[in-house]
């Protein structure tokens, strides 16, 4: 049977550099394969990178959302107000901790978790906000911290889609009391798979280090090199090891070509929409997202999709607002601000892969298809 090759342009491609393919090769070849002296350099670039001392590479985006979660405290009972605007990877850490989800409302006009609303679910036994950097673009973070400190809460940054992100002149990472990055396959800088969690606090990065593997103290004395000393709590297989971190350092070299070229793509488009007629996010002059994919707002997304499929573009909603998912059921509640986000919003393509040409032919047909759904 001969394979169909989807020729339309992709909303989403993973990013690998020959030099991090090399030095995967070389980790492999190497005989040590596990968390080694490639994950310790690769935190350190990365600390260097954002200017955050506490970070602590993972396998993964979510094991840093589980993580924090359980560092700020989270536990049985407990509730954590959070968006449903988002992947489902946010929200199942919070059941995964035996914590009860409390939705908040977004602002329709960015997709990111509102402020206020968040302020109005506040209860005795909320224990975290954790907020979602939607396509890259950072939350109204100094907001969500001066109520996460009133009410003696902890602040967890989902950026995910938002390495690289700048919130008033800051990389963010090291804002939140607790920020989780993915490196996962489609996003900016990937490892094939893997994550960091940066903390703002030595202690919970101290502890955090040790939770990831399973609570055991890999730098402490022992007086036998294979056997762990008295483990003090439990903790979990959530590390990074040497051949994703490989791949990470070599990635890292190349993270400001490429978003350099998601910024200059979403400026192009901006600057062409905004004279068209095309409905954009509102986005604030003071931060700098990092356009994993590039936001608007349409009459139909359903019909959008289908038309701009025809012209050979990918364009998709990224993500289902979570409160629909049985998983989630007993949490349901009125989500004005999402009802209008989930009806209107759709993407398009803005990476690194795309040339003159593609970004063009992408400009034009989102206009002429926008004025066709509009009609």
């Amino acid at each position: 049977m001969q394979e169909v090759i989807d020729l339309a342009i992709p909303l989403f491609k993973g990013f690998m550099a020959e030099e991090a393919i090399q030095a995967a090769g070389e980790t492999l070849r190497s005989g040590y394969i596990g968390q080694g002296p490639r994950v310790d350099l690769f935190e350190e670039e990365l600390k260097l990178f954002m200017s955050s001392p506490y970070i602590l590479t993972l396998n993964s985006g979510t094991s840093a959302l589980h993580l924090a979660l359980r560092l700020a405290g989270v536990g049985f009972g407990d509730e954590v107000i959070t968006t449903p605007m988002t992947c489902v990877a946010t929200n199942v850490p919070i059941l995964a901790n035996g914590a009860k989800i409390v939705w908040a409302d977004i602002d329709p006009a960015t997709g990111n978790i509102s402020a206020e609303d968040v302020e109005r679910k506040i209860t005795s036994k909320t224990r975290a906000i954790l907020c979602v950097d939607w396509a890259g673009y950072p939350c109204d973070l100094e907001e969500l911290q001066a109520t996460a400190r009133k009410h003696n809460l902890k602040l967890i940054e989902d950026a995910a889609h938002g390495f690289g992100s700048v919130y008033k002149g800051r990389f963010v990472g090291g804002l939140a009391d607790f920020t989780c990055f993915s490196f996962q396959a489609i996003k900016h800088l990937t490892t094939v798979d893997g994550g960091a969690l940066v903390c703002a606090d030595e202690d919970d990065c101290h502890r955090g280090k040790l939770l990831r593997w399973f609570g055991i103290d890999r730098e402490g004395p022992r007086t036998d090199f294979r056997c762990e000393e008295d483990v003090l709590e439990y903790g979990y297989k959530f590390h990074m090891n040497d051949v994703n971190a490989s791949i990470g350092i070599q990635q890292l070299n190349h993270i400001e070509t490429i978003l350099k070229a998601h910024r200059d793509n979403a400026q192009f488009y901006t600057e062409v929409f905004s004279r068209s007629g095309v409905t954009l996010l509102d986005y604030k002059p003071d931060r700098i997202g990092s356009y994993l994919f590039y936001t608007i707002r349409v009459n139909d997304p359903a019909q959008f999709m289908e038309k701009m499929r025809e012209k050979k573009i990918t364009a998709s909603q990224v993500h289902a607002r979570n409160d629909k998912h049985t998983a989630f059921r007993e949490f349901k509640t009125a989500l004005p601000g999402v009802d209008a986000f989930t009806n209107t919003q759709v993407s398009i393509p803005v990476g690194w892969w795309l040339t003159i040409e593609d970004r063009e032919h992408i400009a034009n047909s989102v206009i002429e298809v926008f004025k066709g759904v509009a009609d």
